[in-house]
């Protein structure tokens, strides 16, 4: 991300989070579980190539990326929205865009190192399979949202606290399943969730092919995590699953607030107050904010940390009634998102070589 200016300076050259626990051999290479190892193969099945896959000569205005409807941003109909003229909401735009995408970059690296800390850690040989192929995935997804950022809207932001307090906690965590509680779970299920609000919401070819691409990897990864803590998790003690309830309570509450977009109002030179009031009170931002959880609270629940205190957190949030949705119908509407876009994107072709056939005849 040299080439393109942070427009606050990250700190440091990068960060280092003392890593523990440790790394576990297994010797039972003839056995596994069906459903995990059908995962595995799914995964290798899927891999694709980001530069094939995605048409990235699509152009992109830095100042209207995702060209969603003004009334859809997070600070619409504020007093600092009132005060701005027609170019300072286009910048408002370019850094609304950087920063999400900016986000989604650091997310995805943190879900990189956290597959390669589950190949090391984790104590069963299939999910060491499908994680070796999740790393892979994650690596894509950094590359594909570096090229966004650095070529497209040439403008990223740091990591924000939130995201960066979470990945430290389920890092530096000695205990193999917290990688995977706060990532699989947490963090790629709020991922997943605001990946498929921007896909739905924007107007625009070439992020809407990211993140329904992307979407379909990000689907089978939280289908992974699910599957093999539910096993995991069945047998673990009552103050076992106490501590990571308590972890699940606390990464929720940091990603509530991950997408307040505090830096970008301070960047910006806002009423930063004005600004994180408006959204914490604002319909357009509590509507989001519920559908961030629609794929979280139903693999917490699905995993058996559905204690009374979990509920009761989830009804202080707002966001209890997700642990009705049906995940797996949800998990399989993402993945055929992508193919959709796939049929769209070739019958597009073939109607741009009928009618290069058809001038051709006509000039003949």
């Amino acid at each position: 991300m040299t080439d393109a200016p942070y427009t606050l300076p990250p700190v440091g050259d990068g960060w280092a989070v003392p890593a523990s626990g440790a790394a576990r051999f297994s010797w039972e290479y003839d056995e596994g579980r069906a459903r995990l190892l059908s995962l595995y193969q799914k995964g290798k099945d899927k891999q694709w190539d980001s530069v094939a896959r995605i048409d990235w000569d699509l152009e992109v205005d830095p100042f209207d990326a995702l060209g969603t409807p003004e009334r859809s941003l997070s600070i619409y109909g504020s007093n600092q929205w009132n005060k701005l003229g027609v170019q300072d909401r286009r910048e408002l735009r370019r850094h609304m865009a950087s920063w999400e995408f900016s986000q989604f970059l650091h997310g995805e690296q943190g879900a990189m190192i956290c597959s390669a800390r589950i190949v090391e850690s984790v104590p069963d040989l299939d999910s060491k399979f499908y994680a070796s192929t999740q790393v892979m995935d994650e690596a894509r997804h950094a590359e594909i949202f570096s090229k966004f950022l650095l070529e497209k809207l040439q403008m990223a932001y740091p990591i924000n606290t939130s995201l960066q307090g979470l990945l430290d906690d389920a890092l530096s965590d000695s205990r193999w399943d917290f990688p995977y509680l706060g990532m699989q779970v947490l963090i790629e299920g709020l991922a997943l969730a605001a990946f498929g609000v921007l896909r739905d919401r924007t107007t625009k070819p070439l992020p809407k092919q990211i993140l329904a691409y992307i979407m379909q990897d990000e689907a089978r990864h939280v289908a992974f995590g699910r599957l093999a803590l539910k096993d995991y998790y069945s047998q673990l003690s009552a103050a076992e699953l106490a501590e990571r309830e308590e972890f699940v309570i606390e990464g929720c509450k940091a990603m509530r607030d991950r997408f307040r977009m505090q830096e970008v109002w301070e960047n910006l030179g806002y009423d930063v107050a004005e600004c994180l009031e408006y959204m914490d009170k604002g319909p357009r931002q509590q509507a989001f904010r519920s559908l961030l959880f629609t794929r979280i609270v139903p693999c917490v629940r699905d995993i058996g940390l559905w204690s009374p205190q979990v509920q009761k957190a989830y009804d202080d949030m707002g966001v209890l009634q997700m642990s009705a949705g049906d995940l797996t119908a949800m998990l399989a509407a993402d993945e055929a998102m992508a193919d959709k876009v796939d049929q769209e994107k070739l019958e597009l072709r073939q109607r741009r070589q009928e009618i290069d056939t058809t001038v051709a005849v006509g000039a003949e």
